[in-house]
C-alpha cells in the first residue's frame, strides 16, 4: 500500500504513541481502509516527516507509533510571500493551493478597490479556516513540512512599506522579470478579476513596489500569480 502523508496538529517526538486527531482517523482507517502494521507519515507544520506505524484502529479511533524522523529539505531558497487580490468563487482556492505547491512561503488575501468578494465576521472566518486546510491539503500532497503562513486579509490602502523587494503584475508596466534584481525574499502583488485600479497603482507606487509585465497577453487573476511565481521559483528559487 502506498504511504500517505497526514498532518496532525499536535506534538510528535520520535518513538512515541500517539492518536490520530479524528479527521485523520477517519481518512486513514474509513477511507484509505489502512490496517495494523500499515505505515504512513505524518507532519506538524515543525519542518519534519514522522514515519509511523499503525498500532491500532477501532471504530473511528486511529493509534500510530512514530518512529523516525526526517527534514524533507523541501522549501524553496526564494522566500515569496503572495499578496492576492480576493477572487470570486473557486479561483481562490486554486491560487492558494497551487502557490503552495509551487513553494510560496506566505500568503496574505488583498482587499483592493475592484475586489467584488465581501468578507467580515463569521463569513471572514470561516473563509479563512477553508483557505488554512486548503494549505495543509497542498502541503500534504506536494510533500511540505511547513505550512506557508496565511496572514489576515487586508485593504491594499492599509498596507505599509517594506524594505524587501515587492512587484505587482501590471499589462502596462514596462519592467519584465529579467530586469529584476531579486533577492532572497519577495513580494508578489495580484490584482483580483478586472486588475489594479489607478487608485490601487498609485499605492503600489508609494510603497515603493516595481510593476512587471508578463508577456503581451492579459492573463487571468488564477492564471498570473501562478505564472510569476513559477518564473521567480525559474529565476532564483527551486525549479
Amino acid at each position: 500500500m502506498r504511504s500517505h502523508r497526514f498532518y496532525t496538529p499536535i506534538n510528535l517526538q520520535q518513538n512515541t504513541s500517539i492518536e490520530l486527531p479524528a479527521e485523520a482517523a477517519h481518512h486513514c482507517a474509513q477511507v484509505l481502509r489502512y490496517k495494523v502494521g500499515d505505515t504512513l507519515t505524518v507532519f506538524n507544520g515543525d519542518g519534519f516527516d514522522y514515519l509511523a506505524t499503525v498500532i491500532q484502529i477501532e471504530k473511528k479511533r486511529c493509534q500510530i507509533s512514530l518512529t523516525n524522523r526526517a527534514a524533507p529539505d523541501n522549501e524553496s531558497p526564494l522566500k515569496i510571500h503572495l499578496l492576492q487580490g480576493v477572487a470570486r468563487g473557486d479561483k481562490m482556492d486554486l491560487i492558494i493551493q497551487k502557490a503552495v505547491e509551487l513553494g510560496v512561503a506566505e500568503i496574505t488575501p488583498l482587499f483592493t478597490e475592484r475586489c467584488n468578494v465581501k468578507l467580515d465576521g463569521k463569513r471572514l472566518d470561516k473563509k479563512l479556516q477553508h483557505w488554512h486546510h486548503t494549505i495543509i491539503s497542498a502541503c500534504e500532497q506536494s510533500g511540505r513540512a511547513l505550512l506557508p503562513e496565511l496572514h489576515q486579509p487586508i485593504s491594499i490602502n492599509k498596507l505599509a512599506k517594506h524594505k524587501i523587494t515587492s512587484i505587482y503584475l501590471e499589462p502596462t508596466a514596462k519592467s519584465r522579470f529579467g530586469d529584476l534584481a531579486i533577492e532572497q525574499s519577495i513580494r508578489l502583488f495580484i490584482g483580483p478579476e478586472g486588475g489594479f485600479s489607478d487608485k490601487d497603482l498609485a499605492h503600489l507606487e508609494l510603497l515603493g513596489c516595481t510593476g512587471i509585465k508578463i508577456g503581451p497577453r492579459i492573463l487571468r487573476t488564477e492564471t498570473a500569480g501562478l505564472s510569476a511565481i513559477s518564473i521567480l521559483q525559474n529565476l532564483q528559487g527551486d525549479l
